[in-house]
């Protein structure tokens, strides 16, 4: 080896040394750096001698950033979805708590027992009335709760979707800035940080997967097809409302789906295209768990009037007449049971608070004049038949026979096992995602090793600088000659 081909050795080891120990600063600087992958210097031998720079990389593996990506957004979806059905059991309420809605319904049946044994007694019978009052109220919350949980899905629908939108447009720039960067041969290695840091945001609102394409860029696709960015970015749109009702859904247009490039997609949870991420749990609670919740409170609210509007209870009732339970003060519609949760109220007749008066809990909701204040037949009447058996002619509470409190039993059952299951759900999927999580970390920056490397470098630095040293004494000695 001749002095000279030492010397270029020597320097190119130095440059090598120097752009190493510039990386491994970066990789330090950066260790609590959402996004920040390990970078290494890429090095080989020269072959007129010395080391060449081939370039940076990235430690990556595509694979575990897959899974991790699936596991954050199931993770996401699940944790919307629990607390949608948590909030709502907790409307319900549970029977030792004193304003659930069983509470309120033993509370108005015990009023009933009490004022059948003292139908005299005025106090008693406005006892009646304000349990019966309390009862609907409650029934008019939950629904009024289901709607503004509806309401607000609708409302994050459209800031996901306008966030969906402006992260593909970033994207998009940044496949073209990688290309850009590439060509002239600069480093990519934050620009690939950065899309990766916006394909994660994407990944939580939708999960994807990503498909390299040539010269560095990427195409993402949702788990559930769509095609989100190739080349061009998909146009997404949605419209939001003001305010979510009862009588609202998608399949009667009452509320907005996705169109992705102008076609209708679906947004059900079985086989939605967009499916699977936050924005999947916001459609779920809109179209689906809301609903769910909605339908089962208009079925207790139904079964509620019809007890009490059969003339067989109230003999002052005519076919077609609203009894103690209203439906905004008239008799249930079977072509309108849509939101008769939100609209079940106490009769205006017996209630002062409406200008009634509560002697008709006594002697009948259209009773012209008081009767005799001994006679408890119609309270007992009203008593019984929270208490009889009948079919309920909607809801998904089974085959079988209930009384007014079963039903709750079994409404407020149904929910706990459906919370229980998506609790369950969540669960399994934490463990998952957290399991995942710590992979992807410890593929992270290692401070100790990314030190250890510090100190190997530093020593090539050395030993570089040891052979241009010899080199120089080499040609002073020559020189001396």
């Amino acid at each position: 080896m001749t002095i000279s081909s030492a010397l270029s050795n020597a320097m190119t080891g130095l440059r090598a040394a120097g752009r190493t120990s510039e990386v491994i600063s970066a990789n330090i600087a950066n260790v609590m750096t959402p996004g920040y992958d390990v970078r290494d210097l890429s090095l080989s031998s020269s072959q007129i001698g010395g080391v060449n720079i081939n370039g940076i990389t990235r430690n990556v593996d595509p694979s575990l950033l897959s899974d991790y990506r699936l596991a954050e957004a199931a993770f996401t979806n699940a944790t919307d979805r629990t607390r949608f059905l948590n909030d709502f059991e907790n409307i319900l309420g549970t029977p030792d708590e004193a304003n659930s809605l069983s509470a309120r319904l033993a509370e108005f049946e015990t009023s009933l027992i009490e004022a059948s044994s003292r139908p005299d007694a005025p106090e008693r019978l406005q006892n009646v009335a304000d349990s019966a009052r309390d009862l609907t109220t409650l029934l008019n919350q939950a629904s009024d709760r289901v709607q503004e949980a509806r309401t607000d899905a609708d409302r994050n629908i459209q800031i996901q979707i306008e966030k969906l939108n402006g992260s593909l447009v970033n994207v998009k720039a940044l496949n073209s800035q990688i290309t850009r960067t590439q060509s002239t041969g600069g480093d990519t290695s934050a620009l690939l940080d950065s899309r990766q840091s916006i394909v994660d945001e994407i990944n939580s609102i939708v999960p994807i997967r990503q498909v390299p394409r040539d010269n560095g860029q990427i195409a993402l696709y949702s788990t559930g097809g769509a095609i989100l960015l190739d080349g061009g970015i998909a146009e997404i749109e949605f419209s939001a409302v003001n305010q979510v009702t009862p009588f609202m859904s998608i399949e009667n247009g009452g509320l907005a789906g996705l169109t992705v490039n102008g076609y209708p997609v679906r947004t059900d949870s079985d086989r939605g295209a967009l499916s699977g991420g936050s924005l999947g749990a916001q459609f779920e609670i809109r179209d689906e768990l809301g609903i769910t919740a909605q339908s089962r409170l208009d079925a207790y609210a139904r079964d509620l009037i019809e007890r009490f509007q059969d003339p067989a209870v109230d003999a002052t009732l005519n076919p077609g007449n609203p009894g103690l339970f209203t439906d905004d003060n008239a008799a249930f519609d079977l072509m309108n049971e849509i939101g008769v949760a939100a609209r079940i109220s106490l009769n205006s007749s017996v209630d002062s608070r409406q200008g009634g008066e509560i002697w008709r809990l006594r002697d009948g909701v259209n009773a012209l004049a008081p009767g005799d204040v001994g006679n408890s037949r119609l309270l007992q009447s009203l008593s019984d038949t929270l208490t009889q058996k009948r079919a309920p002619m909607s809801g998904d509470f089974g085959a079988g026979s209930f009384s007014a409190a079963d039903l709750i039993s079994t409404m407020t059952s149904q929910v706990g096992a459906d919370r229980s299951q998506a609790e369950r759900k969540l669960s399994f999927m934490s463990s998952q995602f957290d399991e995942l999580t710590q992979q992807v970390l410890s593929n992270g920056v290692d401070t100790d090793q990314e030190l250890q490397r510090l100190l190997v470098v530093e020593q090539a630095y050395a030993a570089n600088v040891r052979m241009i040293q010899a080199a120089d004494e080499m040609m002073q000695t020559i020189l001396r000659l």
